[in-house]
């Protein structure tokens, strides 16, 4: 039997690179898997026991997972940035297109807020509706870096590392110079605070991120593994210089709290996703890129594990759990939770497909049937 090749489709085309950077999918199921485990400690473990190892190695692994999100959502912003220049769309068309992209998480951000004030009334003051989560961090980021649409996708790459940058190291000055009779919604959208994700750091990522996806969309397929090398050796060297910069004696700042808003974390979070990203390439290239991965799984359904679980952990089902568990039992819950966003995740891709297909049908004119 004779084959004839045809030219591939931009489907095919599609098809290749989904496939050659699946690995995200998979670094972003790490993030879900790990903050998951992460909220169900801080929400229902005993307030005596949050001094013990457990629980710091639970929140701290646990708080790299925002930093992960933050940094793949600047890096899918940059794919999409470099696809209209691809497709030599004018520069202006190209900002409005990302400002549109922004527009999407905002609104995002506030049906999320929406959604927990409505199912948490009457105990739930109108206040909660304006609370800044990690939907607005990303929001408010992509809206500032949406003007780097109009640069080229190698201009990207250092436009993003100097926004990220500049946002770590402003972040302790933003702490102790902010301006007395600041309105509350704007201090949390931009003071550094342990109750939100503010801009300043947490904006730091999404440049980083962008800047990574201006890497990835200029290196060839045979350049992949030696890039990964690279940020696997840049990620261990942001670890180390981080730690060893924020435990010297002295410091740039008058104040910096290392837990809140100092560079010397950011820069550790960064060098962690350097190292976890090749890794996560690794794995899926020559471990499970084939097969079905419940990690993997998670990445591609995180918006839905992310909203559903903290309804879950930080809503009114289980409010007899808060604070009322021993770490033992934080562990099982945890486990118990993964499991049931794993099948969440699993229903939804399973049916999704059909109900478009049904949608898509129920459209169609009854004589083309």
């Amino acid at each position: 039997m004779i084959q004839t090749q045809t030219a591939p489709t931009s489907t095919d085309v599609e098809r290749k690179v989904s496939s050659r950077l699946s690995f995200l999918d998979w670094t972003r199921g790490v993030a879900a898997a790990i903050m998951l485990q992460g909220h169900v400690f801080h929400s229902f473990a005993r307030p005596e026991l949050r001094d013990s190892g457990l629980y710091v190695i639970s929140q701290f692994v646990g708080g790299i997972a925002p930093a992960i999100f933050l940094f793949l959502t600047g890096l899918t912003f940059s794919f999409m940035m470099h696809g209209l220049e691809r497709r030599n769309e004018p520069p202006r068309a190209r900002i409005l297109r990302a400002l549109r992209r922004s527009g999407y998480l905002w609104a995002l951000a506030f049906l999320f807020r929406l959604q927990l004030w409505l199912f948490a009334y009457p105990q739930s003051p109108w206040t909660d509706l304006l609370r800044v989560d990690i939907l607005n961090s990303m929001g408010l980021a992509l809206t500032t870096l949406a003007p780097l649409a109009f640069l080229g996708t190698a201009q990207r790459v250092h436009a993003g590392v100097i926004y990220g940058a500049l946002v770590a190291a402003l972040s302790p000055l933003v702490t102790l110079y902010e301006p007395a009779g600041l309105p509350q919604i704007v201090r949390s959208y931009f003071v550094p605070d342990y109750n939100y994700f503010s801009f300043f750091p947490w904006a730091a990522f999404v440049g980083f991120g962008l800047s990574a996806g201006a890497i990835l969309r200029l290196a060839g397929h045979e350049q992949m593994h030696r890039l990964m090398q690279w940020a696997a050796i840049i990620g261990f060297g942001l670890i180390l210089s981080g730690q060893y910069f924020s435990n010297i004696p002295y410091s740039l700042y008058p104040a910096s709290e290392f837990w809140l808003n100092s560079p010397g974390l950011i820069f550790i979070k960064l060098g962690v996703i350097l190292v976890l990203v090749p890794l996560a390439f690794l794995w899926t290239h020559h471990g499970a890129g084939q097969g079905w991965s419940w990690v993997r799984l998670l990445g591609t359904t995180s918006l839905l594990v992310y909203w559903v679980h903290i309804e879950l952990v930080y809503g009114r089902w289980f409010g007899f759990w808060k604070e009322n568990l021993t770490l033992a039992q934080c562990v099982w819950t945890a486990l118990v939770l993964t499991v049931l966003m794993i099948a969440l995740a699993g229903a939804k891709t399973r049916w999704r497909p059909r109900l478009e297909s049904l949608w898509l049908l129920r459209r169609q004119p009854a004589a083309a049937r």
